[in-house]
């Protein structure tokens, strides 16, 4: 079992106690100011991993406009995040052994801030798309990273350092929702400017990780990463395949489906309130209120789930509010349009809690790698159909009611997922 997290510390371990250290070898010298910077370059990276996808919800009737979209094409513009993560995520810990962790994510911020650049003014759907990736693949390396980065340079504050960048994530995905509509109408209408101007986050993710990659050497589980069991220096535990495992496919599921639920969200909740009548701006706003319910609740859950044996009644209790918010945008969706927003919000507190288990399933820094590649990819793979059905559902029956539904849905199987993926276990031990 995973040792509990002590919240008293004030700083990553020293190297000496680093996965990745031998303690008989001389520990770099660490400058007074790169622990701060590391938690820097985690709330940084996280705020760039969701601006690219919720601007875009916020305008994808204006993008659909302008670049001829039927809806079954946007559907599956919303899926591209989910089959990016999937894809591109898988290569993180192989390139993270050959550059180090921090270059890769340099990198991610690199790509990022480019694609966001050229994507809204390609000037056709293919060329969209294709810059879309490429801001995309940044993210998708950076998300995969963020659990074992935490586990490397912060063992013994995993769950207030993962409530950290979860909680930055939120607010990241929350401001971009809230902020594109006006940003939009204050630079000119243009709805390439709209989205175009969130590329200014990824220059300041770049800035703050160049020092981090520069300074490899000095930085925790850096110089020496290799992501094998050797790098623990645990005893390592007996060789495993990570797909014979019943709580890996069980995260895995739990996170494919929860992430399913949030794409669905950020892609499509906007329009479900604009065709019930309310304005493209408070349209955003609701994806904001959305959103912006993560920012404490993503600080929060994870410290709570990490001190608990189970996690299974956090993710009852989420699924929960998800089901009530799907009822009321099927019996209401402008009548009661903030409640239904906040109930999604808490609902979309589940990804926090899925890194937090991530973290707390495997004994070591390796198996947390594993674990993490594993559950995001085939969970990203699994989510990728859902946010195209519901644009082919609401194509071809011409409203919300039936892709409501589909919605409510999947939210059973996540509940039952999550409570199997929240039982007391680990995938290199028991698992």
């Amino acid at each position: 079992m995973l040792e509990k997290t002590t919240e008293e510390s004030t700083g990553p371990a020293t190297l000496s106690e680093r996965p990745g250290v031998e303690s008989g070898s001389p520990a770099p010298v660490v400058p007074p100011w790169l622990p701060r910077l590391l938690a820097a370059g985690l709330v940084v990276a996280a705020l760039n991993l969701r601006p690219a996808i919720t601007s875009l919800g916020s305008l994808l009737e204006e993008v659909r406009d302008g670049l001829h979209m039927s809806g079954g094409v946007a559907g599956a513009l919303t899926s591209v995040p989910q089959l990016c993560f999937a894809v591109f995520g898988i290569t993180a810990p192989r390139l993270a052994r050959r550059f180090g962790p921090a270059t890769v994510v340099l990198a991610g911020m690199a790509a990022i801030t480019a694609g966001l650049l050229i994507r809204p003014f390609t000037g056709s759907t293919a060329g969209f798309l294709l810059a879309s990736t490429l801001a995309l693949m940044g993210i998708a390396v950076s998300n995969v990273l963020m659990p074992v980065i935490v586990k490397r340079w912060f063992p013994d504050r995993v769950g207030s350092m993962t409530g950290l960048y979860s909680m930055t994530l939120a607010l990241g995905t929350s401001l971009a929702a809230a902020a594109t509509v006006p940003l939009t109408d204050a630079l000119g209408g243009s709805w390439r400017t709209g989205l175009g101007v969130w590329a200014a986050l990824g220059v300041l993710g770049v800035l703050v990780w160049i020092p981090l990659a520069w300074n490899r050497a000095r930085v925790p589980g850096e110089g020496a990463y290799t992501g094998s069991a050797s790098a623990d220096p645990r005893p390592a535990p007996a060789a495993f395949r990570i797909s014979r495992s019943s709580t890996a496919w069980a995260l895995a599921c739990f996170f494919g489906l929860q992430g399913t639920a949030a794409y669905i969200t950020m892609g499509w909740m906007p329009q479900i309130f604009r065709d019930a009548g309310i304005s493209a701006s408070t349209a955003g706003v609701l994806l904001a209120v959305t959103m912006v319910m993560g920012v404490p609740l993503a600080f929060v859950i994870p410290r709570v789930a990490a001190r608990m044996r189970t996690q299974g009644p956090v993710v009852v209790v989420l699924g929960l509010c998800g089901l009530a918010g799907y009822a009321g945008l099927y019996l209401a969706p402008a009548g009661g349009a903030w409640a239904w927003a906040v109930l999604l919000g808490v609902s979309n507190c589940a990804f926090p809690l899925a890194l937090t288990m991530i973290g707390m399933r495997a004994r070591t820094g390796a198996g947390v790698a594993r674990l993490s590649v594993f559950a995001q990819s085939t969970g990203y793979l699994i989510s990728i159909p859902g946010p195209l059905l519901v644009g082919v559902l609401n194509e071809h029956s011409g409203g919300w009611g039936l892709p409501i539904a589909f919605m409510a849905a999947l939210m059973v199987p996540q509940i039952v997922a999550g409570v199997l993926a929240g039982r007391d276990r680990t995938i290199d031990g028991r698992g």
